[in-house]
């Protein structure tokens, strides 16, 4: 499953120097960043990035896709709906189940009972914004703030292998 998340940032997160490859983005809120996550059935993290907040959602998709085992299925929003990234998820050996948009010409095979399960993606960005340096980006650096937002992961991950034994 992928998604993304907007994230606030804070009014002095931003006043460095150079902060033009920081990935700060403007919109109507002002400062915000895009965190984008790609997890698994169980809703543990696989990747994360981050990019500026203004910047669309599928332009990170197959950066973020690329690592995956083949064979898979991927479940994402309609944000997500494009031609290349179902080639892209196809020529790995997966299957796209995101939903057509409404203008799509050609039919497109979309299980709604399958994507029930995308919630996952939505409740492993509720877990971590419990963290309040992910609910609201304090940090100068874009790697400062991405090693923040991995350190949540793996907190994520041991606590399942911690309730495992």
């Amino acid at each position: 499953m992928i998604d993304s998340t907007i994230v606030r940032a804070h009014q002095h997160a931003s006043c460095i120097q150079n902060s033009a490859g920081e990935g700060f983005g403007r919109s109507l809120g002002g400062l915000t960043i895009k965190t984008h996550a790609v997890v698994d059935a169980n809703g543990l993290p696989l990747h994360a990035a981050i990019t500026g907040g203004q910047q669309h959602d599928s332009l990170a998709a197959c950066a973020l896709l690329e690592g995956l085992p083949n064979g898979g299925m991927v479940l994402a929003d309609k944000a997500y709906e494009a031609t290349e990234i179902r080639t892209f998820v196809s020529a790995c050996g997966g299957w796209a189940n995101i939903p057509p948009r409404r203008n799509r010409r050609d039919p497109i095979c979309f299980s709604p009972y399958l994507y029930r399960h995308r919630n996952h993606v939505e409740r492993f960005f509720n877990r971590i914004k419990h963290c309040r340096r992910i609910a609201t980006r304090y940090e100068k650096h874009a790697a400062n703030f991405l090693a923040f937002v991995k350190l949540a992961a793996i907190r994520l991950w041991l606590r399942v292998y911690e309730s495992t034994s």
